[in-house]
Formats: C-alpha cells, structure tokens, sequence
C-alpha cells in the first residue's frame, strides 16, 4: 500500500476532478467554462501530487520545451475562448510530453484481465505494440 501525504491525497482529487470536468465539458460540446476550469484542476492537482518544484522541472525541461509549449499553449487557448482548436493543441502537447510513461502504462493494462485481453485482439495489438516499444526516456 503506498502511504499518501495531505497534499498528495488533495492533489488526487483536484486531478481526478480535472479529468472529470474535461470528460464532461468535451461531452457538452467543447463547453468552454468546463474545460478551463478541468485545466486548471488538472494542472494545480498535479504539482499538489508531485510538488510544485518537481513540477516545474518537468515541465521546463530542455527537451520538453515543445511538448510544454503545446500544452501550456493549449490551455492558454481554451482559457481565451476556443475550446476545439486548445484541446487539439493540449492533447498533442500531452502525447509529446507523457510519451515516455505509454509503455510502462500498456505493460499494466496488459496484466488487468479484462483490458489485457481486449489488447489482444489482432486489429488492436499492432497499435498497442507500436505504443508500448517506445524507447521515449521521461
């Protein structure tokens, strides 16, 4: 069992209450308001989970400048009024910066025993072994 700290435990629910109102607001048509405010729940509930020092070093890294730029330039754009174009931007910003986390999070769904066999139909293998040998260091 891994023990949590306070600013951990609220760090969990702002980023569960993040991706909560960014599901509900892309499901209400790209609701602007919804995904400002799942923006910044998202985003303040990560540095509470790993700390905002640990946060801002991984996010400004030398080599994270153009994923951070997309993501951060995503939400810049969502908080301005154009929701479509901003979640487009922050999605592939996400994909560049968390890529190097697909393969150890594939290797988990793998050992779940309903999702691992969904993984292993044959049209959805190939995508997933893509996904799962990258070589992307965090």
């Amino acid at each position: 069992m891994i023990s949590l700290t306070d600013s951990q435990k609220i760090g969990m629910g702002l980023t569960g209450f993040g991706v909560f109102f960014l599901f509900f607001g892309m499901m209400l048509f790209f609701d602007k308001a919804l995904l400002a405010i799942g923006n910044i729940l998202f985003v303040s509930g990560l540095s509470f989970i790993i700390g905002l020092e640990r946060t801002l070093r991984f996010f400004f890294q030398r080599h994270k400048v153009k994923a951070t730029s997309f993501f951060l330039g995503g939400v810049f754009v969502v908080l301005i009024g154009w929701p479509i174009i901003g979640i487009i931007l922050e999605i592939y910003g996400f994909f560049l910066l968390f890529r190097g986390f697909f393969p150890v999070a594939v290797g988990f769904i793998r050992r779940v025993p309903v999702l691992g066999s969904l993984l292993s139909l044959p049209w959805i293998r190939s995508l997933v072994d893509k996904i799962g040998e990258s070589n992307t260091m965090v």
